[in-house]
């Protein structure tokens, strides 16, 4: 048996005559459970934040999408319509049209994304799940769904025809502009829904039918400027994204979820690992109580030491029971911590214990992998921490000089 382990567990379970020592142990402890337990509630609540924020994001986007790489649009032929077609883990796919416009109504504009979209995309993207007000737009009509943003901003109502809403884009073209109204494309719309998504897509996003925005923009029946799928379930994303490649070639560049909301994913890793630091940070302090606790145990210690020296114990094994000592005390509050913290977890998604809004409970998910990061986090700085506590035992102590 190992004795400086034994002898370690030993001092970990008994108590010390001298109570300030047992009070600083305690406290050091104490600091170890809260720590861990902090770290991973804060961890789980940005995990928490980070589904939830994109969980709306995903209504709206497909598991992949092919961008034009040159311009703005790009000639699907029927050719490529066939292939595309034989692709059996595809189960739908949408072309779209998008362009930047100016929607106005009466004496109100705003510059918006138009997005035209088939009759397909509803089966690719649970589009109808976002519809706060009204119905879902009709193919080849002017009608048109309208951010809940856009529509606040413009005084927007449902199906209201007294109230025309127009749409403007720039004709193409090069030269001088000698007549407003021979410089822009336009067309009558009417509103018969309004979306709710998010802020930036609720602010900047209006739907209508592919045939009025390839008319708005003279595009030809064939051209558009993206398209997206949604795949079949089971389906390996990677194999299906190289066969709509090679049938698309360079002309196109495909990009997954993640690849679409890449600015919204780095945002949030960015915050979750300055989070993490700042945590960890407050973890360190809280270990520099567990190296205080050590070595008040070294002193406290010093006769039972001498008495472990005189009969054979080397100066290096009774190192390793301070060491083995912390590491223990580092593992076993990490432990209890990530307990404690997992019951505030379970009561919170229970009993809404804390409110965003008075009908929004803060969300909070727990993940493996940050059970897995805060105990191996624990563990690391305890190692750390008990090492540089127990290099402090010295020849000239053990002996008691």
């Amino acid at each position: 048996m190992n004795v400086s382990l034994y002898i370690a567990k030993r001092y970990l379970r008994s108590k010390s005559s001298n109570n300030a020592i047992n009070f600083i142990t305690i406290i050091a402890i104490v600091g170890v459970i809260l720590g861990a337990a902090s770290l991973f509630i804060v961890l789980s609540g940005f995990a928490g934040l980070k589904d939830f924020t994109l969980q709306f994001s995903s209504v709206v986007d497909p598991d992949l999408k092919a961008e034009t790489t040159k311009g703005k649009s790009f000639i699907l032929t029927e050719s490529e319509i066939a292939k595309l077609n034989t692709l059996e883990d595809i189960a739908h796919y949408s072309k779209i049209v998008e362009e930047r416009v100016v929607i106005s109504s009466e004496d109100k504009n705003a510059l918006v994304v138009l997005k035209g979209v088939d009759r397909q995309f509803q089966n690719v993207v649970t589009i109808d799940s976002v519809i706060d007000r009204g119905n879902w737009l009709e193919q080849e009509s002017r009608q048109i769904v309208v951010g809940w943003g856009i529509s606040n901003n413009l005084s927007l109502g449902i199906l209201d025809f007294t109230k025309p809403i127009n749409i403007y884009v720039p004709k193409p073209g090069t030269g001088q502009i000698t007549s407003t109204k021979n410089a822009f494309n336009s067309v009558k719309t009417v509103s018969v829904g309004v979306f709710f998504v998010n802020e930036k897509l609720n602010d900047s996003y209006v739907f209508a039918s592919i045939d009025l925005a390839q008319n708005l923009l003279n595009y030809q029946p064939n051209q558009i400027s993206a398209i997206e799928f949604k795949l079949k379930e089971g389906a390996d994303e990677t194999i299906v994204k190289q066969k709509i490649q090679d049938i698309l070639g360079a002309k196109v560049v495909l990009k997954n979820r993640a690849q679409l909301n890449d600015a919204l994913y780095k945002m949030l890793n960015t915050e979750n690992l300055a989070v993490y630091l700042i945590f960890t940070l407050v973890l360190i302090i809280a270990f520099f109580n567990v190296i205080g606790s050590l070595i008040m145990m070294m002193l406290d210690k010093k006769r039972s030491l001498n008495t472990l020296y005189n009969i054979g114990v080397t100066v290096r094994d009774i190192r390793r029971i301070f060491f083995f000592q912390g590491s223990l005390m580092s593992v076993v509050g990490g432990f209890i911590g990530l307990i404690v913290s997992l019951i505030i977890i379970f009561l919170q998604k229970t009993f809404s214990l804390v409110m965003i809004t008075p009908s929004l409970p803060y969300p909070v998910t727990v993940k493996p992998e940050n059970l897995l990061l805060v105990f191996v986090t624990i563990s690391v700085l305890g190692i750390i921490a008990s090492k540089i506590a127990s290099v402090r035992i010295s020849k000239s102590l053990v002996e008691g000089h």
